[in-house]
């Protein structure tokens, strides 16, 4: 029901929706359409709008829909966090994202080095992004400075590999211009297809799970789809480099 397509095909209401859909799937199926649109803080025009992307002709079609697909999928998790992130991999798991996965690495395999790029947690992500592909022989570093200068020689038959929970920081979204303006492809990785690094970039793959703040500035969304796409990649260009 909530393929990656479907989901990526969303907008910033529609995710809002979305997120308080899999954060709150005990409840939802007994919603009418006013009481999910209040709780998620959208209009019921944006939820109708959020149930025809996921295929369903209406509110109640999704109820019923949504009903099955729990009582088929997905067991209730006591664990916090649990479902979200198996909501992820469910719509990852799929020939699709495989495909999805595979064009990416078409794009690694022809650069000549791979320079990983993010800020804060994805800067961290960036670093363990790096050695895992050095690991498997392709050479790679990390940008986690937001000051770094990107140099056309540095950028000179290389990918950008961009990390970003938003897709809108303004730093990561200059770094990846910079590398765009010396010829550098960019293939960014965020939890938003419509985001501006996501336009920006020569490709982009999303993933999505619901963003958690502190205080509404700390973010402590977790990061284990990022390390799942980071792995993902590297097995299918070791794999490629080995034919």
């Amino acid at each position: 029901m909530f393929t990656h397509s479907a989901i990526a095909s969303l907008n910033n209401l529609e995710m809002m929706v979305y997120n308080y859909v899999i954060r709150n799937r005990d409840k939802v199926m007994y919603m009418t359409i006013r009481e999910l649109a209040d709780a998620a803080g959208v209009s019921t025009t944006t939820v109708l709008r959020f149930c025809r992307k996921l295929h369903c002709e209406g509110y109640s079609e999704f109820r019923v829909r949504f009903k099955l697909y729990l009582e088929q999928n997905e067991p209730q998790q006591a664990n916090f966090g649990a479902s979200e992130i198996i909501s992820f991999f469910k719509s990852v798991n799929n020939e699709e994202f495989d495909a999805l996965l595979d064009r990416a690495v078409d794009i690694i395999s022809t650069s000549e080095r791979i320079i990983f790029v993010g800020a804060g947690t994805s800067g961290s992500l960036a670093k363990y992004g790096a050695r895992f592909f050095s690991n498997i022989g392709k050479f790679s570093n990390h940008i986690d400075d937001p000051y770094f200068p990107v140099t056309n020689d540095m950028a000179k038959n290389a990918l950008a590999i961009v990390l970003s929970v938003s897709g809108e920081t303004e730093e990561i979204l200059r770094f990846a211009s910079q590398f765009s303006l010396h010829h550098c492809k960019v293939l960014s990785i965020t939890s938003h297809e419509q985001s501006r690094l996501a336009r920006l970039a020569d490709f982009n793959l999303s993933w999505h799970v619901p963003q958690t703040r502190i205080g509404g500035v700390y973010d402590i969304t977790t990061q284990i789809p990022v390390i799942y796409i980071l792995e993902s990649l590297g097995r299918k260009l070791a794999k490629k480099l080995a034919e």
